[in-house]
């Protein structure tokens, strides 16, 4: 009795770990499947530029969310040595509803658009006292005020770098004059074997014709020999 009793708890104990584990594995799941579809802001693969001084420079900022957003609030802000100084918010109501916005800065102007999730802003005449980080912020009640955030650093110079393109032209023009060698040996063994080919049936067919000529002429002087000889 006391064996059977312990196989049916060893059992139950066993029932209430496996329920443990496929628990944990759903609320794993679950968390995944959260992330990915949480809201995401991102400033572009390259976040950061470098601008002229007196130029205009783009501001990128996207966001996406795979649920939808409703109220979403957003808004740029600069980090002015540690203070953080706001430039500019919104807030847009649905997803290709063009954003209500209030701009807090003289030379910044919003660009984006709902309509391509786009919450980017121009910064007009660009000083050396604009470079810095420009933190793009979003926050979307529907996912329960979830936020997310990314930064854009401004670089301010005198003058653009002029890259030397020297050594990529040389990599360049040696990469195509191989390519265009190899290409080059491929066409001429090409038409070498091509020629090679023809000339090869046109021997074959002069062979045939030659051995067919001649046992036609083996025939007819086999004829004329049984002609010529006179019968005993």
């Amino acid at each position: 009795m006391e064996s059977k009793g312990n196989g049916r708890f060893s059992l139950s104990r066993c029932m209430r770990s496996g329920d443990t584990v496929h628990a944990s594995v759903v609320v794993t799941l679950l968390l995944v499947i959260w992330c990915a579809q949480a809201l995401e802001v991102s400033v572009g693969k390259v976040p950061f530029v470098e601008a002229m001084n007196g130029s205009t420079v783009l501001l990128p900022c996207t966001y996406s969310s795979c649920i939808g957003i409703k109220n979403l609030n957003f808004n740029w802000h600069y980090n002015n040595n540690g203070s953080m100084m706001k430039l500019c918010k919104g807030v847009i109501p649905i997803e290709g509803v063009e954003p209500r916005v209030q701009v807090f800065h003289e030379r910044i102007e919003f660009v984006g658009s709902s309509k391509d999730s786009n919450i980017s802003i121009l910064l007009f005449n660009v000083t050396f006292e604009d470079e810095g980080e420009y933190t793009c912020f979003a926050k979307n009640p529907k996912e329960k005020d979830r936020n997310h955030s990314a930064i854009f650093t401004l670089f301010v110079v005198d003058e653009l770098k002029v890259v030397d393109n020297t050594v990529t032209v040389i990599i360049l023009s040696v990469v195509g004059g191989v390519i265009g060698l190899v290409i080059v040996v491929m066409v001429i063994k090409t038409v070498v074997l091509f020629i090679l080919k023809k000339s090869a049936e046109k021997n074959k067919e002069c062979l045939v014709s030659s051995g067919q000529d001649n046992t036609e002429n083996g025939l007819k002087t086999a004829k004329a020999d049984n002609k010529a000889t006179p019968k005993a």
